[in-house]
């Protein structure tokens, strides 16, 4: 993959990396670092939110170990900026002593529950739990978090949260922001949600390559596929769209509109809803039965495209052609009845199951870890495999896995995934292998989502937004390949 790259480390490679720098830096330095970093975020919210730092008020909820430690040292750092600090101490026969003197030593209060009034904190820390944090809160500390009105900054990743998978399987933290150090962890991309707004805070971890990958803007916008001077309409590749039907023509102009929206390369659509897409694309070459007269470079197939008998027999020889393809909806139904018409297949292939999807092609729906989910599947088809969400996990055998972090669920309505589709199945046709097109098309997808809702302007600023359909999304594609283009030519 391009080098302009997130990445995301397992808890594993976390320990290692501090093993590491355990034994090059003092006892005890690496906490401090962590906890310097974290007060002075903390600061700068303070005064964000209330104008000043000093005579404000911030809470601590104080788990056992190094997070509560952290959470300790960073309430101790900010007593010497004049903030008052009360702490809720859970298991004070856990409680990092180190921390927990320092703390008293600056000043800080332990109390039994956080006050009212005048004595309620303008922040809370939740220190409770870090990466070695198992399962959802315990009712000690729930009932605790249940009682805070003040936003939550997060110490490392919201408790109750898996650290590798994002799963919450009860009572957890959902923080406005989270302040992670030496590296980001799996949660922070598959629980954006939980997290809140994520920083960053070096402590000098010498880290290895990472287990899951996000492309950045730049990242995806200097290897889109645009015109060069000697190009012309079959240069970029030929998109060919097996999509719709009768009963669902909006799926074949959805689908045949992301593919040609995504590039200036041709798009062949072949199905009954040959005159519905024709319509709406007049630049589409189209014939309503397969095949079709004429070159295609990769193909989609599946939105609104059936299961019967008829939809078998196209998919198979569609299949037997052996050329990149993305199989999307109805395809992933069919495909589920008989993954054995994959077999001898050399050439690209991406499945885009949503989870009930994925549960007919795997037997199960994605488990608590859907990273480990997508890359067995993905292992399973020999394909590249694109686990729809909020945040999408893009798996390829012998690859690095992938996610594409939505930032909103403004596409979570008909028609987008069919969008999707189109939009790799460009990407395929302009030779990007299987692995690229996924996560870029979902890159862009999501950011055309923001800016078709009125999210994200192509300034970068930041608003509510409203809900918007699919047609609206696609009318948004250029925009957002606008706005990575825009965001590699500032690198």
């Amino acid at each position: 993959m391009p080098s302009m790259t997130v990445g995301y480390f397992a808890v594993g490679q976390i320990r290692d990396a501090e093993a590491e720098l355990f034994t090059r830096v003092p006892d005890g330095t690496p906490m401090r670092r962590a906890a310097w970093g974290l007060a002075s975020i903390v600061g700068r919210e303070l005064k964000r939110h209330t104008g000043s730092v000093s005579g404000r008020r911030v809470g601590l909820l104080v788990g056992s170990g190094d997070n509560g430690g952290d959470a300790l040292w960073a309430g101790a750092f900010l007593r010497r900026r004049g903030v008052a600090v009360d702490a809720v101490v859970l298991q004070p026969e856990r409680v990092h002593s180190a921390g927990f003197r320092a703390l008293l030593d600056a000043g800080g209060r332990v109390v039994n529950e956080f006050g009212t009034g005048v004595q309620h904190p303008d922040l809370v820390l939740d220190g409770i739990v870090g990466i070695s944090g198992q399962g959802p809160l315990r009712p000690k500390a729930a009932q605790h978090v249940e009682r805070i009105t003040a936003p939550i900054i997060a110490v490392d990743l919201p408790s109750g949260v898996d650290p590798n998978t994002g799963s919450v399987s009860g009572p957890a933290v959902k923080a406005t922001m989270t302040v992670t150090f030496g590296a980001l962890k799996p949660v922070h991309a598959l629980a954006s949600a939980m997290c809140g707004q994520i920083e960053l805070v070096p402590i000098g971890l010498s880290l290895p390559e990472p287990s899951i990958i996000e492309l950045t803007d730049a990242d995806v916008g200097q290897h889109w596929p645009v015109p060069g001077p000697a190009d012309h309409k079959y240069s970029l590749g030929v998109t060919g769209v097996l999509a719709g039907s009768a009963k669902y023509p909006g799926a074949a102009v959805l689908c045949a509109g992301g593919a040609i929206a995504a590039k200036s390369g041709m798009v062949r659509f072949v199905g009954s809803a040959a005159p519905s897409v024709v319509g709406r694309f007049p630049e589409a070459i189209a014939t309503d039965s397969y095949p079709p007269a004429g070159r295609v470079d990769a193909w989609v197939v599946g939105p609104g495209f059936g299961v019967d008998d008829a939809a078998r027999r196209t998919l198979v020889a569609v299949l037997e052609r052996n050329q990149p393809t993305v199989l999307d909806a109805d395809a992933l139904t069919v495909l589920a009845g008989d993954t054995g018409v994959l077999k001898g297949r050399t050439a690209a292939l991406v499945v885009t199951p949503h989870a009930r999807e994925f549960a007919r092609l795997a037997g199960t729906e994605p488990s608590g870890d859907r990273v480990d989910a997508a890359q067995e599947l993905a292992e399973n088809l020999s394909a590249t495999v694109l686990l729809k969400g909020n945040a999408t996990v893009v798996a390829t055998p012998h690859h690095s896995t992938g996610v594409v972090v939505a930032h909103s669920s403004w596409a979570a309505t008909p028609g987008t995934g069919d969008v999707l589709a189109g939009v790799i199945g460009a990407l395929l046709g302009a030779n990007l292998n299987a692995h690229q097109a996924a996560m870029m098309g979902a890159h862009v997808h999501a950011l055309a989502a923001r800016i078709g809702a009125g999210s994200l302007s192509l300034n970068g600023e930041v608003s509510a937004g409203n809900p918007i359909s699919a047609s609206a999304l696609l009318t948004a594609l250029p925009l957002a390949i606008r706005y990575v283009r825009a965001a590699a030519t500032q690198t």
